[in-house]
């Protein structure tokens, strides 16, 4: 049997592991390879992207940064958590504010310092994303629809990180040749940022009581509730754009169906997000969008499913 002194500390690393949101990370980490073998560098082997040191640190210090990043938020928000996310909020708090600030210091010290077998930029790159991190949770996120942005914008930017990567050793001639592949990747993202935009004014949306306790500025609290949702139509509607050039203009394989069954998904999205009005409901919602975001990073193989049935080929030498 496991003494208490024991059982206290394992409660304490299952609350930091709530604290920085552990599930999401490694979803984050393979959402960044799979962009990397089907996207930016389907030409390459998938073994070699795989065994690539400087890319498997600028994965890793994206999934530490983005974890810190979900300290400090989990720091700031914690008197509104306790509205908003009751149960969730007394795990968290089994690890101490004072714990979370040593976690969040020491993880973006060794980010800052791993960097650098990258490069300088990388270091610039990240040191910049650490601030950006802070500087939302600190101030931005108080303040309507930029908060939103800024938080949508916080969470595509790692994947410019791995374009960066990319393309910043080719020499002019070949990013012109691979002006496709860039264009590809901007319009997953603008895809992506929509969809994470409108689940962050869902999130308002749900979190009203706790936000308006807390002095929060969102949208539905200065705006009203159907001014919300009136944005988050205009938003949704709004992807249609990315996903029609990556459906029409650029190749992108059997993804097209994840997109078609996507489009499916916010149809249904919409009608029930104008006839729901409970907390409870707008959870629902906001699982939805979680759900389409998660399952297009899987999807992500379909662009070449052929990577999965031929897997020794893809990953061997020919």
């Amino acid at each position: 049997m496991l003494s208490r002194k024991h059982k206290l500390f394992i409660w304490k690393i299952i609350s930091l592991f709530s604290v920085v949101r552990g599930y999401n990370i490694p979803i984050i980490a393979l959402a960044q390879y799979l962009s990397a073998i089907f996207i930016l560098a389907p030409e390459q082997r998938a073994l070699s992207i795989l065994l690539d040191f400087r890319l498997f640190i600028i994965v890793l210090c994206s999934s530490l940064t983005i974890a810190s990043g979900y300290i400090i938020n989990s720091f700031y928000d914690s008197k509104k958590d306790l509205i908003n996310r009751p149960n969730k909020s007394q795990l968290d708090r089994l690890v101490s504010q004072k714990t979370k600030l040593q976690v969040y210091f020491s993880l973006n010290l060794f980010v800052a310092l791993i960097a650098f077998f990258v490069s300088f930029r990388a270091v610039l790159f990240y040191s910049a994303y650490i601030f950006l991190i802070w500087f939302y949770s600190h101030k931005i996120k108080r303040y309507p629809l930029i908060g939103n942005l800024m938080a949508a914008f916080l969470a595509v930017l790692p994947f410019f990180g791995i374009l960066l990567y990319y393309y910043l050793k080719m020499p002019l001639y070949e990013i012109e040749s691979n002006s496709g592949k860039l264009a590809v990747i901007l319009s997953h993202g603008a895809f992506l940022f929509l969809l994470i935009l409108i689940r962050e004014m869902i999130k308002d949306l749900e979190n009203l009581k706790g936000d308006f306790a807390n002095d929060y500025k969102t949208i539905p609290i200065i705006y009203g509730e159907e001014t919300a949702k009136k944005i988050i139509t205009v938003l949704t509607i709004l992807t249609v754009l990315p996903v029609y050039f990556l459906i029409n203009v650029y190749d992108v394989g059997y993804m097209d169906i994840y997109f078609y069954f996507g489009f499916i998904v916010l149809i249904f999205f919409l009608l029930y997000l104008w006839k729901w009005q409970t907390k409870e409901q707008y959870v629902m919602l906001h699982n939805v969008l979680k759900f389409l975001i998660v399952s297009g990073v899987f999807c992500i193989v379909l662009i070449n499913p052929s990577v999965l049935w031929h897997g020794k080929k893809v990953l061997m030498t020919i």
